[in-house]
């Protein structure tokens, strides 16, 4: 019987355009417990379970020549350093984590000592975090997240904090964004406002914007303009997204992912588990020739480091 791990390297020797060696995915999940973060304990999930899941799907990504993954669950929606660590371990792939809260969803996920902190305490801890790592893993970038424009006092404070953050650090602040362009404005602001540059600052989910100028007006203010969740039923939009940018010469602020992934705690084997390939396979095909090595080798290492 031919193994599926077989009939995929027969595939991409067939089709080598579909490989991309150094390439990096900076939005997806392998890990996402929703029940929020007043009910959130240890315990939830085996991680055994976990493992086993995702490794076939990282591996499958690997051979694509995916080289680094961001994995963008935050604390108190399932991050757990120690399973990345284990499998990047074993897949041979850079899985980074983060440091930040998030507090899209109403704030759902925003524990009350954080709701009680003021912007310089959160900072702290976040900056420990980066400093001693977490269960021996240094956070990579911050991920955050906002609930809609205008920005109320909770996701003000998020963003200062993040910002302040980021600019002790260095690291990057990736940005869950309801609320489309005036939201994503609206954070710039206060990030460049507490002296940290624009780039360090990505908008994500920028594809759920559906008025292309404010793409170009955030891309033109130096920010990064993240289109993520590319999939069949959006890959029509998520082209026009990105050919719109490199229309108007704004290509090189452009990032893209899957927001693929996603063992779902609380479900029987954690759900459906959408593999990372469909970037690969049916996006980067439909490109113009270059832009993928602009969209997922340089433009994540610039946004992100090395």
């Amino acid at each position: 019987m031919i193994r599926r791990r077989d009939l995929l390297l027969a595939l991409l020797a067939k089709a080598p355009e579909l490989r991309l060696p150094g390439s990096i995915l900076v939005h997806e999940h392998i890990l996402v417990d929703f029940i929020g973060a007043d009910a959130i304990h240890p315990g939830r999930y085996d991680p055994d379970e976990v493992f086993q899941v995702a490794r076939p799907k990282l591996e499958e990504l690997r051979a694509y020549g995916c080289r680094r993954l961001l994995e963008c669950t935050p604390q108190y929606i399932g991050r757990d350093p120690r399973l990345l660590a284990r499998l990047s371990q074993i897949v041979g792939i850079e899985i980074w984590t983060n440091t930040g809260i998030y507090g899209a969803a109403k704030h759902r996920y925003v524990p009350a000592w954080a709701r009680q902190a003021d912007a310089e305490d959160l900072a702290r801890r976040w900056i420990r975090e980066v400093r001693d790592g977490v269960d021996g893993v240094r956070p990579r970038f911050i991920k955050t997240g906002v609930s809609g424009a205008p920005l109320d006092e909770l996701d003000r404070k998020l963003i200062r904090a993040a910002a302040l953050l980021s600019r002790e650090t260095g690291l990057t602040i990736a940005s869950h964004t309801d609320g489309g362009g005036p939201a994503a404005a609206e954070q710039l602001e206060i990030v460049s406002a507490l002296g940290v540059k624009p780039e360090k600052f990505v908008w994500v989910h920028a594809q759920n914007e559906k008025d292309h100028t404010w793409h170009q007006r955030l891309a033109r203010a130096g920010a990064w303009v993240e289109f993520d969740g590319i999939r069949e039923k959006t890959l029509e939009w998520h082209l026009v997204c990105v050919q719109t940018m490199a229309k108007t010469g704004l290509l090189h602020r452009v990032l893209v992912s899957q927001d693929a992934g996603w063992y779902h705690v609380g479900e029987p084997g954690g759900g459906a588990f959408r593999g990372y390939t469909y970037i690969y396979t049916h996006f980067l095909p439909r490109l113009q020739r270059g832009w993928a090595r602009t969209l997922l080798v340089d433009n994540p290492r610039a946004a992100f480091g090395n």
